[in-house]
């Protein structure tokens, strides 16, 4: 089923969705890659205010390509998420709500999202041109000098995404790897 989650994504709006939801998401969400997820827990160990409020923030793991003309940003396909594993369980633990990624996480990333009652969400990896068509609006908002890994800040309308880990720990691929091992009769 087919669920719409709108802008402020607090975790009370998170709690019911269930790994395999496809989800609908229009709002404010950022961008942030490794590096410039690197940046930020400098940042944060250095007791700095960070560029956006992490407290009930989305961050989409994508670096676009240049926009066409008369377009907010180009293609906008998920990066593998395992590059922000080291990252994700401190800005988890700070508020962050949700992710949105590609691939799976690391058993610490797991943690971090039930303790924190978080979501982490898949994007289709190769339909980053149809992803870019929900953006509306992308603005460079920190670390500019990244170019493409520059956090952005984006309004979507219905992007959609997919819950892989959900508030409860249920995880879609390891779900998904266990019914396809019954089929086959392992």
């Amino acid at each position: 089923m087919e669920k719409t989650l709108l802008f402020p994504f607090t975790k009370d709006k998170l709690k019911d969705l269930r790994a395999g939801d496809t989800v609908l998401i229009t709002g404010t969400i950022y961008t942030a890659r490794d590096a410039a997820h690197a940046r930020l827990i400098d940042m944060i160990d250095k007791g700095e205010e960070l560029p956006f409020k992490i407290e009930d923030s989305i961050i989409y793991y994508v670096g676009p390509s240049p926009a066409k003309p008369g377009m907010p940003i180009g293609s906008a396909g998920p990066t593998t998420s395992y590059r922000m594993d080291a990252y994700a369980p401190q800005l988890l633990d700070m508020g962050q709500a949700a992710m949105i990624g590609k691939g799976e996480r690391s058993p610490s990333v797991w943690d971090a999202v039930v303790r924190n009652n978080a979501v982490y969400f898949a994007a289709i990896g190769g339909a980053g041109a149809l992803i870019a068509k929900c953006v509306i609006d992308s603005e460079v908002i920190a670390f500019e000098d990244l170019g493409a890994e520059a956090i952005r800040k984006l309004t979507v309308k219905e992007m959609p995404v997919t819950v892989v880990i959900d508030p409860q720990g249920n995880d879609l691929y390891k779900i998904g790897r266990e019914k396809y091992l019954q089929s086959v009769g392992e």
